[in-house]
Parts: structure tokens; C-alpha cells; sequence
């Protein structure tokens, strides 16, 4: 404490920060990326494990050889859907009831909002096929779906044939405990989001659907599967839902574990798993797969129809078949025993996943990084900002308090001129006009695109680009009116003011992001804590050219103090002329004045200014 209530002390403490603060920012900053990179090392990145007890892989014996089946029913499929031309709902309606499933369908409609190449404002509209697998042993009160996605550009053909497969094998089975949904949707996202929204009796879409005839229990997982080609030589999994979030991480396990188990080949990201850590080639691979997994999840798309389930709080994976690695070949006997039997063993569990890690990154599939391992990488970045907030704060301090130079002469201290204060309240404007501008650019846009196209001859894409650029004119001319809302006592003071309230809203901001998305937190921290801690606040200042008359009358007061230690290159005994000038009377004044940073020209002000009861003092100190 005496350290802070020493004003000596106090000083000097002020001047250290102020002389280290940019070597410390730097080498905040640098800490930062230093540890992002350093998060594909052990002991920072671990070795995955199972959490939930019911999970191990190895007490269910894989029982799947609907191969030839699951070709019968892709082949069928394709031919009916390319002989429609769309999905061929009434074919999979005999299909599934044929196997023995419940069988419903629900129709969805969707207004886009943006349009395509030929039409203006078009409507999109399908029908997703579900069938319920009723557990024999239990009340329905919950459930697990298998999901198809099935979109216009991509029939998803095998994907559907090993569905119907999976539905006759699980259909001959008596150990099911949770009911189990086959569901194919149209047009991909549309029709996963149509149905999870009746499913759940919400409307957050503006999607017009029809309510489900049927339905299941509560549901606790759900596994996508897309499969381009009945030879598949890998299966990457997907995990980035809608706006990052993620699976519990015990569901990947399962997935691996069982693609271990089986011999089947795992990828994530499309890239294959190091084999070895230890060396460097392990870590720099993992490196490659942790920046893929940060971009997909920064951008908040669902990078799968698993995404949708994950708002819903539903454990989802997208599983793919890719066939690229010409050395390895499974047919859809290995993937369908790889579904079987997760679909077992999510079928013991008796409570939702919980107790693995729900916020992670994934170097890869045997390997992940834990949110107490990562988050000091933003940690670090974000403590640029708070050392830049805390220089500013001190250089404020000092300008208020008119801080003395230590190691003067002692004896009664001279007065200073009082500084002018920074109120909060010229801080609000400027505040409220950004976050105005934050929520125009994102109303306004969508708004514009409705009143433009009804009172406007434009099209709703150039409405959206005429919204946007008028937006952007408008953002341009805040920071040439900023100085209009910033105390003018005082600009240089109001401008820091203004830039250290920047600072602590921006350090908030992007903290709460990275708790909730760390990757787009992280991205945003990099590319923006650099420019908020460079950016340097300078007020607009006042130059005048000309002349200025002045005609006071002047009383000059003099005080001699005499110096106990005198100059050493004096002899005699020295004194101090402290000198008081009053000045009462009319100035008159003729100047160019000229607003530095300001684009307007100089103003020409003549004129005669007035002063009444007021005096202007100004001390001189003489040495003699």
C-alpha cells in the first residue's frame, strides 16, 4: 500500500508501465500465436478416451450383411428418382413399409430470400420421408435417428440404399430399448431443418410445414450419412455445427473406436491421422487439420445436416464416404457394420452424453485439445488490450492531476493551471452511434430488400448491394464527426477517453465470443487487437495565422523566495521573482483558422471578444 500511496512512488510506478507497455504487448501478442501453434504438442494436445462407461466398444459384436441389399435399394432408387426427377417420395413410402417401419411424410415450403439465376423471389418446396422403428422393449420415450440428405445436385443414392438396409437388419432385432427413426430429406438443410422444427413445435425459420403425423421419443442422437459411391475408401467425419458448435466428444470415440475395430479407414478434415507425435511430421499434420477445424468453425455454417440437430441439443455427427485413397476399399458391409453398431451402443446408454468434453479442438481424431488448454492463447491476445487500456488511463491520470517533476527543489510549490476533466457523457454518443451502425448492418439489409422491391423498379440483389453501400457511405463519415461529440475542452483527452472505452467494449466482446466460438473469437482477436492497439486518438487541433491586438491593463505582483540551496554556478545567494500578471479588458483578434484532420478550408474570424469580470493570470518564475 505504500507503494500506491506515495505520490513519489506512485510516479514512478506510472513512468515503468508507461516505458514498458509496448515491449509488453508485443510480446503478449507474440505469447498468444506462439501458444495457438503450440496446441498440436503434447502435453497440450491429449490422447482421446472414453468417459461414459456404457460406451466400450468392445462388448457389442457387429452383425450386418445386408450388403447386396443395400445396392438393390440404391439402385432402385436412383432409378426412380431420376425417372421423376425429384425425390421419389410414394417408391420409399412402400419401401420402408415393406421392412416393417411406421411410416409418415411431411411437406415444407420456404420463401428464399435471396434469388437464384432466374428467379426473382422462389419458393422452395418438398417432402421428407420418415419411418419409426418402435422399441419393443420400451415406452417410447426416447429415441435415435439415422438421417439422409438429399439434395438436388447429389442423389445421396448408396447413402439411401444402406438406410433401408440398416432398417430391415434393425427391424429382426429385439434388444432395442429407444426407438429409431430413418429419415431422408429433401433439399438438404430445408428439409432437416423443416422436420427438426415440427419435430420440436418451433417455428425460428419462417419455414410453412406440415405437423408430424408420428412421431418418436425425446431424441438423444443422430448419425448423417452421405455416400457418393458404393465403394468407399474412407469416412470423414464432420463435427462443425451451426455457428461452431460441436458433438459431445465421447460420440467421436464411438465413431473412431469403432472404425478401429472394424479396419475401417478415418479421416477428419479430408486428411489422414499421424501415426507418430513424437516426432515432428505428427505435430505439423495435426497443425494442418487444427487450422482447418478453426476456419470451418469460425465460420458458424453447418457443415453437415448434423449441425441443425446440434441447436436442438442433440449429439450429431455427418459421416462421408469419399473415394479417393485408391489403396483402400470397403463396401457397405464394413460401413453398415460401423453404423450398427454405434446405434448399439447408443441404445445402452441411459442418459443423454454428458461427461466428455462438449468444447474442444481436434489435431485429430486420436488426439484433442480441452478449453482450459486453449483459451489462454485468446487470453494472451486479449491482454494487448488491457495493457493498452491501462497506459491510457495512467497518461489520463497524469493530465489530471499535472504531475511534478520528482527531484525538485523543495519549498512551497508552485500552482498550476487546472486541466479540464473528460466527462462520461460525451462517451455515450459516440458509442450509441457504433453499435446504431451495428444494428443497421443487420436489419437494414433484409428490410431494404422488402421496401425497394415494392416501391422501387430494382431487383432484391441490387437492393441488398445499394442497402449495404449506403451503409458503408454512412460508417465512412463517423470518424470525420466524431470529434463533434467529443469534449472540446479538451479534445486530446476526450479522444483517449474515447479509445480506452474501446478498448475494455472490444476486450468483452471478443472474450464472450471465444467462450462460446473460440476459433471465430480467435481470428477476430489476431486480426483485431493489432489495429485497436496501433490506432493512436488525436483531436482536432487549432492553428492561427494573423495577428492579435490585445489592450489590458496589466498589475504585476512580485514575490522574491529565496533558494536554501542556490546554483552551484552562482556565488551569491540567489532568490526566486515569482511574478503575477493580471489582465482585465478587451482583446481583439484577426486569424485564419484551420482545423487539423478536418477536410473543410480555413475560416478567416475577426472580431472583438469582451471580457468582463475575468482575469487571466500567468505565473513567471525568474532565476537571479
Amino acid at each position: 500500500m505504500g507503494l500506491l500511496s506515495d505520490p513519489v512512488r506512485r510516479r514512478a510506478l506510472a513512468r515503468l508501465v508507461l516505458r514498458l507497455n509496448a515491449p509488453l504487448c508485443v510480446l503478449s501478442y507474440v505469447a498468444g500465436i506462439a501458444w495457438f501453434l503450440a496446441l498440436v504438442f503434447p502435453p497440450l494436445t491429449q490422447r482421446t478416451y472414453m468417459s461414459e462407461n456404457a460406451m466400450g466398444s468392445t462388448m457389442v459384436e457387429e452383425q450386418f450383411a445386408g450388403g447386396d441389399r443395400a445396392r438393390a435399394f440404391a439402385r432402385d432408387f436412383a432409378a426412380h428418382r431420376k425417372k421423376s426427377g425429384a425425390l421419389p417420395v410414394a417408391w420409399l413410402e412402400r419401401t420402408m413399409r415393406s421392412v416393417g417401419l411406421e411410416v409418415y411424410t411431411q411437406s415444407f415450403s420456404r420463401k428464399l430470400p435471396f434469388p437464384d439465376e432466374t428467379h426473382e423471389r422462389y419458393m422452395v418446396s418438398g417432402t421428407n420421408v420418415y419411418g419409426i422403428l418402435r422399441a419393443p422393449r420400451a415406452a417410447s420415450t426416447e429415441s435415435l435417428v439415422l438421417t439422409v440428405p438429399c439434395g438436388s445436385d447429389s442423389t445421396n443414392s448408396q447413402a439411401v440404399g444402406l438406410l433401408l438396409a440398416l432398417a430391415a437388419h434393425f427391424r429382426g432385432q429385439i434388444y432395442w430399448a429407444k426407438d429409431i427413426v430413418f429419415l431422408v430429406t429433401e433439399h438438404d438443410l430445408l428439409g432437416t431443418e423443416a422436420w427438426l422444427e415440427a419435430y420440436h413445435d418451433v417455428n425460428v425459420t419462417g419455414m410453412q410445414s406440415s405437423p408430424l403425423q408420428g412421431r418418436a421419443g425425446a431424441i438423444q442422437a443422430a448419425v448423417a450419412l452421405e455416400l457418393s459411391s458404393d465403394v468407399v475408401t474412407s469416412l470423414d467425419v464432420a463435427v462443425e455445427g451451426l455457428n461452431g458448435q460441436l458433438p459431445n466428444l465421447d460420440l467421436l470415440n464411438l465413431f473412431q473406436t469403432f472404425c478401429q475395430k472394424g479396419g475401417l479407414l478415418c479421416t477428419l478434415q479430408g486428411k489422414l491421422q499421424p501415426e507418430d507425435w513424437t516426432s515432428l511430421d505428427g505435430p505439423l499434420q495435426g497443425l494442418q487439420t487444427l487450422l482447418l477445424m478453426v476456419l470451418r468453425q469460425a465460420s458458424g455454417r453447418p457443415h453437415g445436416s448434423h449441425g441443425l440437430f446440434l441447436r436442438y441439443r442433440v449429439e450429431a455427427l455427418t459421416l462421408r464416404g469419399i473415394n479417393s485413397f485408391r489403396q483402400y476399399k470397403y463396401d457397405l458391409v464394413a460401413v453398415g457394420k460401423a453404423l450398427e453398431g454405434m446405434f448399439r451402443k447408443l441404445n445402452h446408454l441411459l442418459e443423454r452424453l454428458h461427461q466428455s468434453f462438449f468444447l474442444y479442438l481436434l489435431p485429430g481424431l486420436s488426439r484433442f485439445v480441452s478449453i482450459g488448454l486453449y483459451m489462454p492463447a485468446v487470453g494472451f491476445l486479449l491482454l494487448v488490450l488491457g495493457l493498452k487500456a491501462l497506459e491510457l488511463w495512467m497518461q489520463l491520470h497524469e493530465a489530471g492531476m499535472g504531475l511534478e517533476e520528482p527531484g525538485g527543489a523543495p519549498g512551497p510549490s508552485v500552482p498550476l493551471p487546472p486541466s479540464q476533466g473528460v466527462g462520461l457523457a460525451s462517451l455515450v454518443a459516440p458509442l450509441l452511434i457504433s453499435q446504431a451502425m451495428g444494428l443497421a448492418l443487420y436489419v437494414l439489409p433484409v428490410l431494404g430488400q422488402h421496401v425497394a422491391t415494392q416501391h422501387f423498379p430494382v431487383a432484391e440483389a441490387e437492393a441488398v448491394v445499394l442497402t449495404l453501400l449506403a451503409i458503408y457511405a454512412a460508417g465512412l463519415a463517423l470518424p470525420h464527426n466524431t470529434h463533434r461529440v467529443v469534449s472540446t475542452q479538451a479534445p486530446d483527452r476526450g479522444w483517449m477517453a474515447l479509445k480506452l472505452v474501446a478498448l475494455i467494449y472490444l476486450a468483452l466482446q471478443l472474450g464472450c465470443i471465444a467462450l462460446t466460438n473460440f476459433s471465430l473469437g480467435f481470428l477476430l482477436a489476431t486480426t483485431m487487437v493489432p489495429t485497436a492497439a496501433l490506432a493512436k486518438p488525436h483531436g482536432p487541433r487549432l492553428e492561427c495565422n494573423g495577428a492579435i491586438l490585445a489592450r489590458c491593463n496589466l498589475h504585476l505582483q512580485v514575490q522574491a523566495i529565496l533558494l536554501p540551496q542556490p546554483p552551484k554556478y552562482l556565488g551569491l545567494q540567489s532568490f526566486v521573482l515569482v511574478a503575477r500578471l493580471e489582465c482585465s479588458g478587451v482583446i481583439s483578434a484577426h486569424c485564419k483558422l484551420r482545423l487539423l484532420g478536418s477536410s473543410a478550408s480555413p475560416a478567416s474570424a475577426s472580431g472583438v471578444a469582451g471580457i468582463t469580470s475575468m482575469r487571466h493570470h500567468t505565473w513567471l518564475i525568474l532565476y537571479f
